[in-house]
């Protein structure tokens, strides 16, 4: 027998069973719950590789995450989009607060989690991010909080007065109901309101391993939680401030906030309004650490009990400035007191005079990246005031050389003239020597 010849009507046609019934229908693809693009998921993954971080409550670090990525991958893109992810416990994480009094408490999702959220939040910031007021610089793309300080100051120079806001305890305060009513207003992706829903109720796991339900709040930490409090903020603060106080300009970075008015009647009008307002939604103004603040200058020459405020690490008060007369007196914005008493703390924990066995090289490998972080942040303006901070570190520099070297022990002066001289051979050996002008010299005691 020869071939059998092909036919194109042969092709595709239903060939009938010995039953003589009629074909059934091939089994259909099953369809997930919610459609999720696994571009979406390995782009946040990404992102998440890229940030770092610890890992949450079951211990997996990225570097293990990464280990067997595409099998993690698919398994949080596939429970994800089946509707059966449920996100684990937040590990709390407890850190000294800047001013050294009390802790703040972080959270921080396992991996899987973070990945999530950060899938959900990259949607969610396509939809948001237009809708922002241009006065709100905290967490969102091409802006700083560099920018948010240098429109405080020149709004600074034209209005006298600063209402500087303080919301008591914000990330653990903001409603829920209230929150995913937002969002709800701005997506369709029932999925992304499904798991902000479980993200938000997550229990967060104490450092004593209990468990501690959450009926409100965003912890900070997460990586959707910065684009939840600012969401919430554009309704609760910046849309009412438009609305109700349009010729009272403000910043706003996250929840720290300061606002300008022409006077200190429409300042202390403004604070009691914003009280009733945020009390409304469930929110609080700290009592104390909410001021009124007058900006006094060389042209502004009333007196008030407040006349400098902190606001994103740098303290705004009077300052000498040179123009082009020569020296005058204006108001301006410099690294705080108390964040030079942080950077001094954390100069003092390196306890390099502990660290005999290393070289001025291994020292200078170890510290300049969080020096030169210091620098470029708080060196934006009025930068003399971290000479301070570098005159700090060659003291501890001196006290490690007097350590490490027999010949320089009980003698300071001896001593800083060798480190002199080390920076003479190697000027751009620590980030401070040449990103900083030279600092004067003190003698070293009790630092």
């Amino acid at each position: 027998m020869g071939p059998e010849p092909r036919g194109r009507a042969v092709q595709g046609r239903p060939t009938a069973n010995p039953l003589g019934e009629e074909p059934g229908e091939r089994p259909k693809r099953k369809v997930k719950s919610f459609e999720i693009r696994k571009r979406l998921v390995y782009e946040a993954w990404q992102r998440v590789q890229a940030n770092g971080g610890a890992p949450g409550v079951d211990a997996v670090s990225i570097e293990r995450f990464a280990a067997e990525e595409a099998d993690n991958l698919y398994k949080l893109w596939n429970r994800m989009s089946s509707g059966s992810y449920f996100p684990g416990p937040v590990r709390a994480v407890e850190i000294p607060k800047d001013q050294g009094k009390g802790v703040r408490v972080l959270g921080v999702p396992n991996t899987a989690d973070r990945v999530a959220q950060s899938a959900a939040a990259m949607l969610l910031e396509e939809e948001l991010e237009p809708i922002f007021h241009p006065d709100s610089y905290g967490y969102r793309p091409g802006r700083s909080a560099h920018d948010a300080l240098a429109v405080a100051r020149q709004r600074c120079w034209t209005k006298d007065w600063v209402l500087d806001l303080d919301v008591r305890a914000f990330f653990d305060s903001v409603p829920h109901d209230l929150l995913l009513k937002a969002v709800a207003h701005h997506t369709d992706e029932a999925w992304v309101l499904l798991y902000i829903e479980r993200w938000l109720k997550a229990p967060m796991q104490m450092p004593d391993g209990t468990l501690v339900a959450r009926e409100k709040g965003t912890p900070q930490g997460s990586p959707i939680s910065p684009l939840l409090a600012n969401l919430f903020m554009h309704y609760a603060f910046d849309r009412w401030m438009d609305r109700e106080h349009p010729g009272s300009p403000f910043e706003r970075y996250a929840d720290d906030v300061v606002v300008h008015c022409d006077t200190e009647a429409k300042a202390l009008a403004l604070r009691a309004a914003l009280a009733e307002r945020l009390g409304s939604l469930g929110l609080e103004l700290h009592p104390d650490k909410t001021k009124i603040v007058y900006c006094k200058d060389a042209k502004r020459r009333g007196t008030s009990e407040h006349t400098c405020f902190d606001f994103l690490g740098y303290a705004f008060r009077a300052r000498l400035a040179k123009g082009r007369y020569g020296f005058f007196v204006s108001f301006l914005p410099a690294m705080s007191a108390v964040a030079r008493k942080a950077k001094g703390r954390q100069i003092r924990a390196w306890h390099l005079n502990r660290r005999s066995g290393t070289d001025l090289s291994g020292l200078a490998r170890e510290i300049n990246p969080q020096v030169r972080g210091w620098i470029n942040y708080y060196g934006a303006f009025y930068r003399s005031e971290l000479y301070a901070i570098a005159a700090r570190i060659d003291e501890h520099l001196v006290r490690w050389a007097m350590q490490k070297f027999k010949r320089l022990r009980g003698r300071p002066n001896r001593a800083w003239r060798w480190l002199d001289a080390a920076r003479l051979r190697q000027p751009t050996l620590f980030a401070h020597w040449h990103l900083l002008a030279s600092p004067t010299r003190r003698t070293v005691g009790a630092v």
